[in-house]
């Protein structure tokens, strides 16, 4: 069975708010490549146009040769001062400066007083020719090198390289006339300002000699430097040192006062200062005890081990060793005593030295201020001079240049490409206009696509329908094509009930019986936004699939304004509903057997004049009501519910309601408007069933011919009920 191909979301493609309180919100995009194939001829028309178009303007395009030339501009100005310094400025922007002059006026003008030039043919449109070739020449500077490109585009490439090279020509005339000039102004500049340095220098060097005669002290000076000065940076680095020796000094006197109550810190400091290379005398005395110490001490461990402690030798030689203990207590108490004295001397002839120093050094510096000043102004007069002098030759140097290289300009212009006649031209590029062209046809193409479908409001997917009315899809039922008769169509489950369409029909049977409760739907109302939809052939066929399940089915025609079902299954409409209603027939004579085996059909009847007033009387409430003892299933076709209110009154009464939408046909907004309508009246909406759905083998979504259509009256501008013809036949 055909089923609806499910729209991809595609933001920003084809989206629409869709109106109703069901549809706020809520936006349904749509795959732009499904779009483009639905129009596919419409694009394919819009491109074919434009590279018709492209191609035509290609044929009737005058061809424009183009012809172009290369220069290097080099920057090469006279020295004046330095190396970096010339009479033209170091400009970043003198390439720019260099191909604006190529289109000025003086080298333009220049290029026209040429022989031919101003004849030619390519100027000859022009009224301004100075204004024409400013805006036609194209010069431009390479972004990854310095060298500069002329351009020019005729219809004849003779004419174009001829020009290009003439104005070539003119721009490096005109540069040329420019050396000799530039040089020589130069080379007067340098000679005037050669003799105002020399008179300069010789001011300078003479106020030098006087400055020197009056001032005796400067004679002490020698190459080196001055001898005061001298004297007196050596004096400042010996006050450092005096400094530093006085700090030291007193460093260990302060180090030895606190030990001195200890003497054996003080022998382990002396021990330290002997390790550092200090000399302090050793105490020959001490030495001497200590041996004798060590000898007594040998002897003593030697006689305890023989004797006891009691044994008088051992007490003797014990009186002994505490004796000699004492001794080298008393001599190191004295050595501290001296190496404190000997430290608190050398602390004071460490601060008399420096202070000698410092005095001597004081009376330098006064004599030093006095000649600093003197040799300040020497020094600033020697620095000026030196400076004048230095400036003098390198005068004398640039003039020397000059005079053997008058020649040299301002810039060094060499030609590196010569301009050509062309062979093939340059305009119009057939690739760039037909690319141009294609891209054009298919964004025109696309555009126009995406207009039509953004104007086109047809339901074209279940999701879709889905989303808009938020029902249930209950089937699709394809499509049975349009050389089958009605009746054909209206009773395809009956006489094909192996093809496709009657398992479609099949399946929507299946969802109304699954989806309600078994005894809690027995009147089923089948009706559609609009005529056309396909709702009739669709209660038939759903009637037939009822019956053929089994149950005992009664399919009634309520549309009393256009009959249509009595048609659809061959059986005459003269009585039916309307009839027994008014009373005019019994039940019996009202209700008509149909070629399947437990379907019968109460036809419309005879026409009525006042059809809603009929449905909503309280005689047919009751006769529905009787029919529902009767039956298992009772489906009803009514008129559609846009047009008329007949739809609406019906579905009031029903259990539920079928709604039946025409694929390609029913919009969004008659949708949208048949389910508010039906909501306002309480109806229960089981679900749509999307009615004529076939493909066209794009394998991206389904669509549906458009059926025949007849108009409604009551509403909406459609009209319904049968025309005048109809009604008098029917008289």
């Amino acid at each position: 069975m055909s089923q609806f191909a499910s729209h991809e979301n595609v933001p920003g493609l084809n989206q629409e708010e869709l109106p109703g309180e069901r549809g706020k919100g809520i936006a349904i995009p749509e795959s732009l490549f499904r779009i483009a194939w639905r129009n596919r001829w419409m694009i394919l028309v819009c491109v074919l146009v434009s590279l018709v178009g492209g191609f035509l303007y290609i044929q009737s395009a005058t061809p424009i040769f183009s012809s172009s030339s290369r220069i290097y501009v080099e920057q090469s100005g006279p020295r004046i001062i330095s190396e970096v310094e010339g009479v033209m400025t170091q400009s970043k922007n003198y390439l720019f400066t260099q191909a604006e002059l190529l289109r000025s006026t003086p080298i333009l003008m220049a290029t026209l007083e040429k022989e031919g030039v101003s004849q030619m043919r390519s100027l000859a449109q022009a009224d301004n020719l100075i204004a024409y070739l400013k805006k036609e020449v194209g010069v431009t500077v390479g972004k990854k090198d310095d060298i500069i490109t002329v351009v020019f585009e005729s219809p004849y490439p003779a004419e174009a390289a001829h020009l290009v090279n003439t104005l070539v020509d003119s721009y490096v005339t005109y540069q040329a006339s420019r050396k000799k000039t530039t040089s020589g102004e130069v080379l007067k500049i340098l000679q005037k300002e050669k003799v105002r340095i020399n008179t300069e220098l010789n001011d300078k060097l003479k106020a030098i000699v006087d400055f020197k005669k009056e001032h005796d002290a400067l004679a002490f000076e020698n190459r080196n430097g001055n001898i005061i000065l001298d004297r007196l940076a050596s004096l400042s680095q010996a006050v450092t040192e005096a400094q530093l020796a006085t700090i030291e000094a007193k460093s260990s006197f302060e180090t030895v006062r606190q030990m001195v109550t200890d003497p054996a810190k003080v022998e382990q400091w002396t021990q330290a200062e002997r390790a550092k290379g200090v000399y302090v005398s050793m105490d020959n005395e001490k030495v001497r005890l200590l041996n004798e110490l060590d000898r007594f001490t040998l002897e003593m461990a030697d006689l305890r081990a023989e004797v006891t402690e009691d044994y008088p030798a051992v007490n003797v030689l014990q009186d002994k060793i505490d004796h000699i203990k004492g001794k080298i207590r008393e001599l190191e108490t004295r050595f501290a005593q001296t190496q404190l004295a000997i430290a608190e001397q050398n602390f004071k002839a460490a601060e008399m030295r420096e202070k000698e120093i410092t005095d001597y050094f004081e009376q330098q510096r006064l004599a030093a201020i006095d000649l600093n000043e003197q040799l300040a102004q020497y020094e600033l007069l020697d620095s000026d001079w030196q400076q004048t002098r230095k400036l003098s030759d390198m005068l004398d140097d640039r003039i020397k240049e000059l005079n053997v290289t008058e020649d040299v300009g301002a810039l060094n212009i060499s030609i590196l490409e010569v301009a050509r006649p062309e062979d093939k031209p340059s305009k119009p590029k057939k690739a760039q206009v037909m690319a141009i062209a294609l891209v054009l046809g298919l964004i025109t193409g696309t555009g126009a696509s995406i207009f039509r479908e953004s104007m086109d409001h047809r339901l074209r997917s279940a999701e879709e329908i889905n989303m808009i009315l938020g029902t249930p899809i209950l089937g699709t039922i394809p499509s049975m094509g349009s050389k089958q008769q009605a009746s054909d169509r209206s009773l395809m489950v009956h006489q094909d009930s192996s093809s496709t369409v009657a398992e479609a029909y099949r399946t929507v049977r299946t969802a109304i019986f699954f989806g309600i409760p078994e005894g809690q739907a027995k009147t089923i109302l089948v009706t559609s936004p609009t005529s056309g939809d396909g709702k009739s052939t669709l209660a038939c066929n759903l009637a037939i699939a009822m019956a053929q399940a089994g149950q005992k089915t009664l399919l009634v025609d309520c549309d009393l304004r256009k009959r249509t079902i009595d048609t659809l299954l061959n059986l005459p409409g003269e009585n039916g509903l309307s009839n027994w209603i008014a009373g005019q027939i019994p039940f019996e004579k009202a209700i008509q057997k149909t070629q399947a085996k437990g379907l019968d059909l109460l036809a419309a009847g005879l026409e009525v004049p006042n059809p809603s007033e009929l449905l909503n009387s309280t005689v047919f409430t009751q006769k529905l009501k009787e029919l529902t003892s009767q039956y298992d299933r009772i489906l009803i076709d009514s008129p559609p519910v846009l047009p008329v209110t007949d739809s609406r009154i019906l579905a009031a009464l029903c259990d539920v309601t079928v709604m039946v939408l025409r694929a390609g046909k029913s919009t969004r907004n008659m949708a949208i408007h048949a389910r508010e309508s039906l909501d306002a009246v309480g109806a229960r909406l089981l679900g749509v069933v999307v009615n004529d759905v076939h493909q066209r083998g794009n394998g991206y979504g389904y669509y549906s011919r458009y059926g025949d259509h007849y108009g409604y009256g009551y509403g909406y501008g459609y009209g319904y009920g049968r025309n005048r013809k109809e009604k008098k036949a029917a008289s």
